[in-house]
């Protein structure tokens, strides 16, 4: 059985494709069938290593984004789009999966064209509260739709959707803690808090940290995920607020936490201070009380609708970027992580908002699908 992977270029799409590739290779392996065959086509392959562990093969495409302003990027990236519809054709013909999965995304449409064009069955993924242009216009020859949040189900037809919560890959799900101070270089006896940006890292979450860098460092050890963008820069910010601070080394940048040491992080946190993209559905199976800043304009605002809706659930606090000052920050972090039956109640939610399920249900459709579609 073939099966093509395919989604935009970023965490919140790769990630969660691995880890139903996972399921797959397990569900295949129990039920004695033989080895999936499986493929990724994207504009680029984000992880090689994770490719190669997970015995994915890579097919390149071109393709655009669709801006909804004027912008003479438009009309360079319709040819690159054009031109990656053709590409996609060509492999999508050889390859000739017996399913394709998708996470959305720009990256996503040229696969998604070579399907429909082969009538190839198709199953996507909507990890967030308002679905994204690719897969509300792929729902329409969709064979079946797995969304997040229960909210995004009716921008589908009702009889294709289900609500599955987010493919989040299983190193990823349970914390580890020993041996993670001595990694880390953290003291066991101070809380640690953990701060991200989303896999670009955030700017403006950077700035307001390092606002009040020597005021966190004097209560709390900070894991601070800067992003590759923004490293040196906060680095070299950092290294001359905390000239002579006697907790400077309680500050511990990354400019990105690979599986390992983000399950080390999420393994001494405290609390998660973090943008409101898939990362939540991490936050949520670590069962750590979160404080979520959205990007003020996302698609379809879809990071404020995601933040809304999961701290409804007690489970985190919002800011918003327009109220984010470095007071308030520090106000939230305080107020969560001093009062017990506040931070209680929120790890609770936490823990009950996530379903370990995700990937599983997916992996099985596809195979069953697949199935069908070989015979």
């Amino acid at each position: 059985m073939k099966i093509l992977l395919t989604g935009g270029g970023s965490a919140g799409h790769f990630y969660p494709l691995i880890a139903i590739a996972e399921e797959i290779h397990k569900t295949t392996d129990e039920r004695k069938l033989l080895p999936a065959d499986l493929h990724y086509m994207s504009t680029a392959p984000y992880d090689k290593k994770l490719l190669f562990e997970n015995d994915i093969t890579f097919h390149k495409v071109l393709a655009g984004k669709r801006r909804l302003y004027f912008s003479l990027w438009n009309y360079i990236d319709m040819v690159k789009m054009a031109i990656g519809i053709v590409m996609a054709i060509i492999d999508v013909f050889f390859i000739f999966p017996d399913v394709v999965i998708s996470k959305g995304g720009y990256a996503s449409i040229p696969a998604l064209f070579a399907a429909r064009l082969f009538n190839i069955p198709v199953i996507i993924h909507e990890s967030d509260s308002y679905p994204g242009r690719a897969n509300k216009w792929a729902s329409k020859f969709a064979r079946r739709i797995a969304v997040a949040w229960s909210e995004a189900a009716s921008f589908f037809p009702k009889e294709k959707v289900a609500v599955v919560g987010l493919p989040v890959r299983r190193d990823l799900i349970r914390p580890l803690s020993r041996g993670a101070y001595e990694y880390l270089k953290l003291s066991e006896k101070t809380p640690t808090l953990l701060i991200m940006g989303g896999s670009q890292g955030a700017q403006k979450i950077n700035e307001a940290v390092m606002d009040v860098l020597p005021e966190l460092l004097s209560e709390y050890q900070v894991i601070h995920q800067t992003g590759v963008l923004h490293n040196e820069s906060v680095k070299k910010t950092a290294s001359v607020i905390l000239n002579k601070n006697e907790n400077a080394s309680r500050y511990k940048p990354f400019a990105y936490l690979n599986p390992l040491a983000m399950r080390m992080s999420a393994g001494v946190a405290s609390l998660v201070v973090s943008r409101s993209g898939s990362t939540i559905f991490e936050i949520a199976a670590w069962g750590i009380p979160s404080i979520l800043i959205p990007i003020t304009h996302s698609q379809g605002d879809h990071q404020r609708k995601n933040a809304f809706t999961y701290a409804r659930t007690g489970a985190s606090v919002v800011i918003e970027e327009e109220n984010l000052t470095p007071h308030v920050l520090l106000s939230e972090i305080k107020r969560i992580i001093s009062n017990k039956a506040i931070y209680d109640t929120m790890s609770t939610a936490a823990k009950n908002f996530f379903d370990d399920g995700a990937a599983t249900a997916i992996a099985h459709e596809a195979l069953e699908i697949g199935l069908s579609h070989e015979l």
